[in-house]
């Protein structure tokens, strides 16, 4: 009795063969997704404790300097993250602080900080810090940048009808000012020079004009006079991470101060 094929030359058993091949590819692909799903979910659960773990040494380094502050907001970067866990090193870790305030030195002012955000970059932590919530949090550099609120320095200002605001790069200044040689109220308007001076920002008007001011000399001499009155110094409360200020400019929102820091403890108060 001659020999049976399929009449497309293969062999009887070839079909089933490749159906099971097929399914086999198919469950280690399915399996291989959900092993990287639950990496990833790993991945992200593993992050989110580490950020609470932060969050809560910043929360007490504020409290140790008398901060009071929103809760801190902490997100580290870098993917994976259980890589990073292994090594005890992470590549950044950004902290966000609302409604900062604090008390300064030689003022009974509170002066506000509506934000305050901090990149540490080469943080170290060891698992163990992870795990329990207690040890060495630190990073290599941290880069911060904190917001003034306009009207805690027009607080320190101390003048009525004072009003600051951004415009074109400059902080500018528009003010009240009763003039007696002429015997009326003038509104005066100006901008200002920005340094910083240690943990302060010091604010000086130099000149200021209004319209149809005479050009008299005691006039001018009286306007320049309280062009001083309206300079003043806004002495920041303590700021965590060691931030150094280096640079202070004006914004929509307030005078946002930048300032930086090496070998930074993220975890203790200096």
């Amino acid at each position: 009795m001659a020999d049976s094929y399929p009449a497309d030359g293969g062999t009887y058993g070839e079909k089933p063969r490749r159906r099971r091949g097929r399914r086999a590819l198919i469950i280690l692909i399915i399996l291989l997704l959900v092993l990287g799903g639950l990496l990833v979910v790993a991945d992200r659960v593993s992050a989110g404790i580490a950020e609470r773990v932060v969050a809560d040494q910043v929360d007490q380094q504020l409290t140790k300097q008398n901060v009071q502050a929103s809760a801190p907001e902490v997100t580290v970067g870098g993917f994976p993250f259980l890589t990073q866990v292994l090594g005890g090193r992470y590549d950044s870790i950004n902290v966000v602080l609302r409604d900062l305030q604090g008390p300064v030195q030689g003022t009974t002012t509170a002066v506000r900080v509506p934000e305050l955000t901090a990149d540490a970059r080469n943080v170290t932590a060891s698992l163990d810090t992870l795990r329990t919530g207690q040890g060495e949090v630190t990073a290599e550099t941290v880069q911060g940048t904190a917001t003034v609120a306009y009207d805690s320095v027009v607080a320190l200002i101390d003048r009525p009808g004072v009003e600051l605001r951004e415009q074109d790069g400059k902080l500018a200044v528009t003010a009240p000012v009763r003039v007696p040689i002429l015997e009326q109220d003038l509104t005066v308007r100006g901008t200002a020079k920005l340094t910083v001076q240690g943990t302060n920002i010091v604010i000086n008007f130099d000149r200021l004009t209004a319209d149809d001011l005479p050009d008299n000399p005691a006039i001018q001499s009286f306007i320049s006079a309280f062009a001083q009155q309206l300079s003043v110094r806004v002495p920041l409360p303590a700021l965590p991470f060691e931030l150094e200020l280096q640079e202070v400019r004006p914004m929509p929102n307030g005078l946002a101060v930048t300032g930086s820091a090496r070998n930074v403890s993220l975890s203790e108060v200096s």
